[in-house]
């Protein structure tokens, strides 16, 4: 069965979860989340929403807030609230006046490649700071 991309779930306003999560097809958050959010589709964050902790998805419109670094593999549009502070990394950037965003980004024609490497980096980088090589 070919997904969609409908929205099949759906982090109302008054939740909090704490922890890792990972959907198959469309996300929407306008609630809180403190872990990492993997999306195979549009991940939707609304006006109320908040992620802490990194976000990877196909698409992402973001009307909230993430603190960490944001993945996505065809497009991030920033609506004009929106907040970012981490590393952006996508193929489309769309940024609305308004829209606050605090570090680097990153526009590769393939950002999948992209993201592997700096996951990699970073184990490299932790393996060096513990003196493993």
């Amino acid at each position: 069965m070919k997904d969609d991309g409908s929205l099949n779930t759906l982090v109302g306003k008054d939740s909090m979860i704490e922890g890792n999560m990972r959907i198959k097809g469309s996300l929407r958050i306008d609630g809180y989340i403190k872990g990492e959010v993997k999306c195979s589709e549009l991940l939707t964050i609304g006006l109320n929403g908040t992620v802490e902790g990194s976000v990877k998805a196909r698409h992402l419109v973001l009307g909230g807030k993430v603190l960490g670094d944001v993945f996505a593999e065809e497009r991030i549009e920033l609506q004009n609230k929106s907040l970012v502070e981490g590393d952006i990394t996508t193929k489309s950037l769309v940024v609305e006046a308004g829209a606050v965003f605090h570090g680097k980004s990153n526009m590769k024609q393939n950002p999948t490649n992209q993201i592997k490497e700096a996951a990699k980096n970073k184990i490299t980088d932790k393996s060096d700071a513990k003196g493993n090589k």
